[in-house]
């Protein structure tokens, strides 16, 4: 049966969402539950589903998961589905460090869904900023908006890195200031390298955010960030504050190993 999206959860102040906690050999199921759910309620209301995908280890098992599992892979109409995605390197699609690669070869390559609903950044364009622009008009087009608003996606699900980055909003860079685009493309002086991000406001303005976190590594800055009093220049992940939808921190007891939260589990 699949649980509901609050169940085992701890609550945390109201900007910084839900917290929930889960053994790590759980966590892919858990997060493919979670949205199989989403998915559901969603549908039985409207026609179709926006999906944010993110890159990274984490979430590529989650897509295996999907993929794979009848449990899961059954629920889901996948022809109702849109994906779009979060961020991408300034690489080609086939290039070994695409998201969008990662993607295709653990879930979209294995499942039912239609081409047209694949909406990739085309990160293979020479000029990062053209392919940030190309990408903000394809998001304008499918959700019928003008210049200046927001859409509204269902789902965006989000990764964290040891220096508190998500999706390519890194700490320091111009990109946490942005409030009029809806995507930029960013130089990361650390890779030596464009990333192409969506921005803050229309992260902030999702249904549903999920932060899939996990692993040892990751424990020390996972700390800062929920239980810090917000040095958002340098932990772009606390500006994640979605106005008008839901924020949910799932979490392994990996990365949760130094959270208050996780003492009494």
């Amino acid at each position: 049966m699949l649980k509901s999206l609050w169940e085992n959860e701890s609550f945390l102040n109201p900007s910084k969402g839900v917290l929930q906690i889960v053994d790590s050999e759980d966590f892919s199921h858990t997060a493919a539950e979670l949205i199989v759910r989403d998915i559901i309620e969603n549908l039985e209301l409207k026609d179709f589903f926006t999906l944010v995908l993110p890159g990274g280890s984490t979430p590529g098992k989650m897509y295996e998961v999907l993929a794979s599992d009848e449990t899961f892979r059954s629920k889901i109409p996948w022809e109702r589905i849109h994906f779009f995605w979060g961020d991408e390197r300034h690489v080609p699609p086939d290039h070994k460090e695409s998201n969008y690669r990662m993607a295709h070869g653990t879930m979209l390559s294995k499942i039912p869904v239609p081409a047209e609903n694949i909406h990739r950044i085309k990160s293979e364009n020479p000029d990062a900023d053209e392919a940030a622009k190309q990408y903000e008009e394809e998001l304008q087009t499918f959700f019928n908006i003008g210049t200046g608003e927001l859409p509204r996606f269902d789902c965006v699900l989000l990764g964290m890195g040891t220096d508190g980055h998500t999706a390519s909003l890194f700490p320091g860079t111009d990109a946490l200031y942005e409030r009029k685009r809806l995507v930029v493309a960013t130089w990361v002086e650390r890779f030596q390298m464009y990333r192409i991000t969506l921005t803050l406001p229309l992260l902030n303005n999702t249904d549903f955010v999920m932060f899939l976190v996990s692993g040892k590594e990751k424990a020390e800055v996972l700390k800062e960030v929920i239980e810090g009093k917000g040095h958002t220049n340098f932990l772009p992940a606390q500006l994640i504050r979605p106005e008008h939808g839901r924020l949910l921190w799932l979490v392994d007891k990996s990365a949760a190993r130094h959270l208050n939260y996780s003492h009494n589990r």
